[in-house]
């Protein structure tokens, strides 16, 4: 059985599926791992590091793709590497189903396995492959420090002999993972944060963290079985918005995080609530790559609106590559291990496992 990874396209995605510290994990599976030439360089891995720990490594991307029974990825592969793909062979990432649903349904007809990671099922035993969960929580950390270094004001209250600065508001929109870990970054570096979340169960979770919860009336019944978020209705958002209106004007830093699998990002922040912010202030939307929680925001661009910048950003994770990386490929690992039959040595789909049922493109 031989596992395999290319690069990504850099430009786009930074980190990798293959970490040398996994190999030797694959290899006492009985596994081979291979990546091609320069495969983690930019993230001061080199090939030596990969050969060390067993791993071979291949000139050229078409080989790696034509020699392994199993290909991880980030993201679904080039167009022309897609073709280079064989009937039996498997690959395995964030294959994102919703936008690539015709590239996904040639492979799946092709007899190629795909199986997409972000549909993984929010049960017990899927949390050491939760993709979602380890990647979300650096992109909550980051958000917090990144929009704090923007934020131009100090952020922990402090008492000095030419007077007393006030703590930082931080209002975190959307409390799951990515919004607990801003929660508890903020917390952390002496910030006063609010947190809203259509679903009632992050109450509790918010207050945990020392974060204050503003409740929406009629929030208790808006999470899905899987614990997502639902889509709201029209008088639900009537009253998010008056509530939120009045607790922007008194917000330095606002990050957003509410996001619908699948489905674009509900618009929470308008422009009217935008205009009544203070100058200064900072929102930072890690949902701009669905559209976006703020009705201004732009992707990778940081737009000014009377003073309130507005960052939209594509692909936080490109900014913590090597932690990002880290989990992520113990998380593939998991999934693999899941996957593979240790006395036949090859990939065993049993669709029974709801694991492999959800995540499997069909």
């Amino acid at each position: 059985m031989i596992i395999g990874s290319i690069s990504e396209n850099k430009d786009i995605e930074k980190r990798v599926a293959i970490t040398p510290e996994i190999i030797k994990k694959y290899k006492s599976l009985g596994m081979e791992v291979c990546v091609n030439k320069n495969y983690a360089d930019h993230l001061g891995y080199q090939d030596s590091d990969y050969e060390i720990e067993g791993a071979k490594i291949y000139e050229n991307k078409k080989d790696i793709i034509e020699k392994s029974n199993v290909i991880l990825q980030l993201s679904i592969l080039e167009d022309n590497e897609l073709k280079q793909l064989k009937e039996g062979q498997t690959i395995i990432g964030t294959l994102d189903p919703y936008s690539n649903n015709e590239k996904l349904k040639n492979l799946v007809n092709n007899n190629i396995n795909c199986f997409s990671l972000e549909l993984l099922p929010r049960i017990t035993r899927a949390q050491s492959m939760d993709i979602l969960s380890s990647q979300a929580n650096l992109a909550g950390y980051k958000a917090i420090i990144d929009s704090f270094a923007i934020f131009e004001k100090a952020i922990p209250m402090m008492m000095t002999a030419a007077g007393t600065i006030s703590a930082a508001k931080v209002l975190v929109v959307g409390a799951g993972v990515a919004g607990l870990q801003a929660i508890a970054t903020a917390k952390r570096m002496g910030a006063i944060v609010f947190a809203t979340d259509v679903r009632m169960a992050s109450k509790e979770q918010v207050e945990s963290l020392g974060g204050k919860f503003l409740i929406v009336e009629g929030s208790e019944n808006l999470e899905t079985e899987g614990g997502y978020a639902k889509e709201v209705s029209d008088d639900f958002k009537k009253k998010q918005e008056n509530l939120l209106k009045e607790t922007l004007k008194n917000i330095d830093v606002v990050i957003c995080t509410a996001l619908i699998p699948g489905k674009k990002a509900p618009v929470i922040i308008n422009k009217n609530m935008i205009n009544e912010m203070k100058s200064g202030s900072i929102i930072y939307d890690l949902a701009a790559i669905q559209g976006g929680n703020a009705e201004l925001t732009k992707l990778n661009e940081i737009i000014n609106h009377n003073g309130v910048k507005i960052v939209g950003e594509k692909n936080i994770l490109n900014k913590l590559p090597v932690s990002s990386s880290n989990l992520y490929s113990k998380n593939v690992f998991n999934f693999v291990s899941n996957l593979y039959d240790k006395e036949k040595k090859q990939i065993t789909i049993n669709l029974e496992d709801e694991i492999v049922e959800k995540t499997m493109i069909k």
